[in-house]
């Protein structure tokens, strides 16, 4: 596969230097990825926190929020995207501090733009998802032929739509979202909120009551709401 044919992934890009970081954005939407940029720490950890990602690339010496640090608060917060770490801190004990952190690949600056281009490729292909099946509880989630298939071996189809809510909840099982947030990032051309609602309730209909929770006052997640009695 070459960088053009390269699937429309999204990336968040935490890099605070004011060249690197655009140039990264330009180069990465330059092969045909969706890409974003943060400045900070701070807002990297709110985007990554309240936005759908396929990878992260970002630098260690943020301001604001530490790269390891803000990869630490992510991983505790059950969000799995991989991240690559781009930096000048290139040490042998740099690059195990960085991968024990959690990231999936270390990088040092500076860098040849094929090798990162291939680190990239290589780390979506491995993301949760790459492989197109997602685990939702027992159940396999094809998002190819948007299909879930039970442990009894049921197959139900699920439509577009349907197939996006799912596969956004459980690329982030550990948090819940807002309907305005779900609107936003999964159906960006809704006229109203009440359309989250209603795709959650077919949701429920075909995969049973607990596919999705409702947290009181706060939105959805995927799964049996923990404080549920089992």
């Amino acid at each position: 596969m070459t960088d053009a044919d390269a699937p429309a992934a999204r990336l968040l890009v935490v890099e605070d230097d004011r060249e690197v970081g655009p140039l990264l954005v330009r180069l990465f939407q330059g092969v045909g990825y969706e890409a974003e940029l943060a400045a900070d720490g701070q807002a990297g950890l709110h985007r990554a926190l309240t936005r759908r990602y396929d990878a992260l690339i970002l630098d260690r010496g943020l301001p604001a929020i530490e790269g390891l640090d803000l990869l630490a608060r992510l991983r505790r917060s059950g969000v799995t995207i991989p991240a690559l770490v781009l930096t000048a801190l290139g040490t042998v004990s740099d690059r195990v501090a960085g991968l024990d952190g959690g990231a999936e690949d270390y990088l040092v600056k500076p860098f040849e733009v094929d090798e990162l281009l291939a680190r990239v490729r290589v780390m979506l292909r491995r993301r949760p998802g790459s492989g197109e099946r997602l685990e939702i509880g027992r159940s396999q989630f094809d998002l190819i032929a948007r299909t879930v298939t039970g442990p009894d071996g049921s197959v139900v189809s699920l439509s577009g739509r349907e197939s996006d809510l799912l596969r956004f909840l459980a690329q982030h099982p550990a948090r819940a979202f807002s309907r305005e947030e779900i609107i936003a990032e999964v159906f960006p051309d809704a006229s109203s909120v009440t359309l989250a609602d209603t795709y959650v309730h077919y949701l429920r209909r075909k995969l049973g009551a607990d596919v999705v929770s409702t947290l009181r006052g706060v939105g959805y997640r995927l799964g049996r709401d923990r404080g549920a009695p089992g």
